[in-house]
């Protein structure tokens, strides 16, 4: 732990805090100073300590104190002057935590601005009058036409509004104003309550941002604001309404709503949707009355309803389940905010000013998917947090599937979502990128060198030489050092020998699954003569060079399903699209969302762990002779402590409960599974093509199976689910593991 001060210049990458030539730091862990260089300094500091950051700008200097006690001057001399602001920092290892306290009653470093804000609130006073007695409700003030714009109102209204803006838009570059004018007066006209629909004043006020003010005002002044939005959204308390986030959540559909706004904010600013963050206080409100079990079965496991349940208790229990279900309408309307924010980003009409939203989305989904899984082991403070990934994949899911079942009902033919998979032929029509992920028969540059004349046979299919002769010399040099090794003495000088290929006949450690016994077979055969139908040329495309005709395709062009193999059903598609974000969903579900739910079942452990201590505790007092008061008086602490725990904990259950493990978060996953299972069946119906398909597919199809089975009760069951599920998932589950 290093623990000081840094500038606004600082980069951190991989070093910590006094790393780098802009910071400064203690580690009492160490008994060392840092900036750049480390010199010995200090005490060494123990759990519970106090450590006091102290900086002078008037003398240039930092100082540290242990406990009340200086340390001497750390560090003298330090960097000031124009444009030099420092901020707390704090740099920590693995499970290393820290409490700041900040103090209370302290006055700010810099005064509001206070005339600013009194010229901002007056222009804005002056252009709603304005919008609010001029200008018709019911019309656009504005609309975007193919070359100018066309506009709609009285021009002496929208030239009083111009002079107004030329002092107005200055002001909204500056994220103070933007955070304290601007937020406050659009959260303001939502106050009112009805849907956002019913606030035009809103979108009457962007369409007069992206007319009257510069592009780059326009940009820092969303920016700013979608930036305040979710810094109120995360860090607001939590009430028992969950009013200030649902608040947030409204304004923001509202801006999102107009779209050349939204088409920037997608562009430029937006993240995976952020999860709800409870604190302590804030569950209290939430889940006033506490439970958890206090009778259990001859295996030590919870009994829900016993039959020697007291009337306490009974009522206890009721007034929990109560507050749970409380508790779970509020997130679910909560949550259906965020899916609206999701159904706007993925809408594929917008297209009036330029391309259409839902493919800037892939655009960018794609990317978020690809740092991520680059990251993973080399930088994790790059991924996105595990709890945000699970947030985001629920909602996504839901916001795929309204939109799947809205084409459907256009094209009824189409395939549902019910019914959803991932067809075969995006795993190597180079459509999509996956970004060296291992597939089940190993790198896709071997598999491109190994079964060019099987994709031309079968799905028409000619990889592009270039790509051929662009793998690596790596992937080159491992061919022939595993077929030398593996090649038995004597068979190079034969050159009608077929030698089985090492890759198939000696899997690598934690490769399991991957060597498929189609796929060997058809190695192992004659190449067949290329078919009489025309052969289509392909090569990878990068993310950002994709149009939404090499997605969703033309006339005489198929886009994402380019390369039918003969196996595959022609089954229609409406919004091609969608199959792209299934499976990134997957994907997701593969970087991290399967371990994050595996730590959530922690807590339902923890919980149960400690009602049997505090069961056994509360038995011994029973038991306790009155002579023993030192025993008794341990005793009776150890049950203060146990129900304390308990107490927080079973609140925490009620949220992960609510938010993870509830029943449509359950279909979710089920969903998933289902979608795993068609995709594997429908790949491997094309032979040694399934050896294209990615390894992750393989592992969500077991990794969602027990997570359903494990993590989900005694919350749900996989009863529940639709249909006889559990025998079929055993059933197709044993199937494909036989067969690969």
């Amino acid at each position: 732990m290093q623990i000081g001060w840094c500038t606004l210049n600082c980069r951190f990458n991989q070093e910590g805090v006094g790393d780098t030539p802009d910071s400064y730091a203690y580690d009492g862990n160490r008994v060392r100073k840092w900036n750049v260089t480390t010199t010995n300094y200090g005490k060494s500091w123990a759990a519970g300590d106090i450590v006091n950051c102290l900086i002078d700008l008037d003398e240039g200097t930092i100082t540290f104190c242990l406990n009340g006690q200086s340390l001497g001057t750390a560090f003298t001399n330090i960097k000031m002057g124009p444009g030099i602001a420092y901020f707390p920092a704090i740099s920590l290892s693995f499970k290393e935590s820290v409490a700041f306290n900040f103090g209370k009653g302290y006055l700010p470093l810099q005064d509001p601005p206070t005339a600013d804000l009194t010229k901002a609130h007056k222009l804005l006073g002056f252009i709603k009058n304005v919008l609010s007695t001029s200008i018709d409700t019911q019309v656009r003030l504005l609309e975007k036409g193919c070359a100018m714009w066309k506009l709609h109102g009285e021009p002496t209204v929208l030239v009083t509004l111009a002079h107004i803006f030329n002092h107005f838009a200055p002001l909204m570059c500056k994220v103070y104003l933007v955070e304290d004018v601007l937020m406050n007066f659009l959260l303001g006209i939502l106050e009112g309550g009805g849907s956002v629909d019913e606030h035009p004043l809103i979108q009457q006020l962007l369409d007069l941002f992206w007319l009257l003010m510069e592009d780059h005002e326009v940009n820092e002044c969303l920016k700013q604001l979608m930036m305040s939005l979710l810094r109120a959204y995360r860090f607001s308390p939590i009430i028992p309404d969950l009013g200030f986030q649902i608040h947030y959540l409204r304004l923001t559909t509202a801006i999102l709503r107009h779209e050349k706004s939204r088409k920037y904010l997608l562009n430029n600013v937006l993240y995976p949707l952020t999860p709800l963050r409870v604190k302590e206080a804030g569950l209290e409100e939430l889940i006033p009355t506490t439970w958890w079990p206090t009778h259990f079965d001859k295996e030590g496991k919870d009994e829900r309803e016993p039959k020697d349940e007291s009337a306490d208790e009974r009522l206890r229990r009721r007034a929990y389940e109560r507050g749970c279900q409380r508790l779970k309408k509020r997130i679910e309307v909560v949550e259906e905010l965020q899916i609206q924010i999701l159904r706007l980003l993925l809408n594929n009409k917008d297209k009036t000013t330029g391309e259409a939203s839902r493919y800037i989305f892939l655009n960018k989904f794609r990317k978020f998917l690809q740092e991520n899984a680059s990251n993973r082991g080399q930088h994790p403070t790059a991924l996105c947090p595990p709890e945000y990934m699970v947030c985001f994949l629920h909602r996504l899911i839901t916001a795929v599937r309204c939109c799947w079942n809205e084409a459907c009902r256009k094209s009824p033919s189409s395939l549902s979502s019910e019914d959803a998979y991932v067809p075969p032929q995006l795993f190597y029509n180079g459509k999509v990128d996956y970004f060296d992920l291992q597939r089940l028969g190993g790198l896709l540059s071997h598999l491109k060198k190994t079964l060019k004349d099987d994709l031309a046979s079968k799905a028409n299919i000619l990889i592009d030489p270039a790509e051929i002769q662009a793998a690596s010399m790596d992937d080159l040099d491992e061919d022939e050092e595993s077929g030398a090794a593996q090649r038995p003495f004597g068979a190079a000088g034969m050159g009608s020998t077929l030698v089985r290929p090492s890759w198939l006949s000696s899997p690598t450690p934690g490769r399991a699954n991957r060597f498929l016994s189609t796929a060997a077979v058809s190695l192992m055969m004659p190449r067949r003569p290329l078919a009489q139908p025309e052969k289509v040329k392909v090569r990878s495309l990068p993310v950002e060079q994709r149009t939404e005709e090499d997605i969703e395709g033309s006339h005489g062009n198929d886009g994402l399903l380019l390369g039918r193999p003969q196996e595959e059903p022609d089954q229609p598609m409406s919004d091609k699209s969608l199959l792209e974000i299934t499976d990134g969903i997957v994907m997701m579900y593969n970087l991290s969302v399967h371990q994050q739910l595996g730590k959530m079942v922690v807590v339902a452990d923890d919980v149960h762990e400690y009602a049997v201590a505090l069961k056994d505790t509360e038995e011994k007092i029973a038991r306790c002779p009155p002579r023993r008061a030192d025993i008794m008086d341990e005793l009776q602490k150890s049950q203060k402590v146990f129900a304390e725990k308990l107490n927080h904990l079973s609140r925490r259950l009620a949220w992960i409960n609510a938010t993870i493990y509830s029943k449509e978060k359950m279909l979710d996953v089920y969903w998933l599974l289902c979608v795993c299972i068609r995709t594997i069946e429908h790949a491997d119906n094309t032979g040694s093509l399934f050896a294209f398909t990615p390894e992750f597919y393989l592992n969500v199809a077991m990794n969602a199976y027990s997570a359903l089975k494990n993590y989900f009760s005694p919350a749900n069951s996989m009863e529940e689910l639709p249909g006889n599920t559990q025998q079929q998932m055993l059933v197709k589950q044993k199937k494909e593991k036989s067969q690969h």
